[in-house]
């Protein structure tokens, strides 16, 4: 399970005195934490499953690079570096991304699966990737991608 090798992480990461991995593994787990509140519900009382943690460390991911962006525009290459860092951290949480191949050929089956007509079906098709890639892929480029299929651009 994906939260037992975050706190397995945090704990090595702590004997080894990584004190980068050990606050990026901390932001991990907090943000895991509070998704399990807001999740939580008179019958359940589990945390969140482990498709919704890779989707924060996806949000997390997309947070430092647009981070990255802001800092280099601003000169400020020490703190990029440093989200870079985190990107790295985060990133061996997550299965293996899929190829820019892989990902057009994944969009094709889901328009193909939704029977997708025009604009209108991308949200149906969009779920379906995010049900079934999870963690897997960048969805705003598959989200691009899909775009430009429906619209007959591709």
């Amino acid at each position: 399970m994906l939260r037992d090798r975050l706190n397995a992480a945090l704990k090595d990461a702590m004997r080894a005195k990584d004190q980068r991995r050990v606050s990026t593994i901390r932001l991990i787990l907090a943000a895991v934490k509070d998704r399990d509140i807001a999740g939580r519900s008179e019958e359940s009382r589990e945390g969140v499953p482990d498709e919704e943690i890779l989707q924060i460390l996806s949000k997390m991911i997309r947070q430092r690079q647009d981070s990255i962006e802001a800092y280099e525009k601003a000169d400020r290459m020490e703190l990029a570096a440093q989200e870079r860092e985190e990107i790295q951290v985060i990133e061996s949480f997550q299965p293996p991304q899929l190829s820019e191949q892989d990902i057009h050929k994944a969009c094709a089956e889901a328009v193909e699966q939704v029977e997708a007509k025009g604009l209108k079906d991308m949200g149906r098709t969009m779920a379906v990737l995010k049900e079934r890639y999870a963690g897997l892929m960048d969805f705003s480029k598959a989200s691009a991608i899909v775009k430009n299929m429906l619209s007959g651009q591709d």
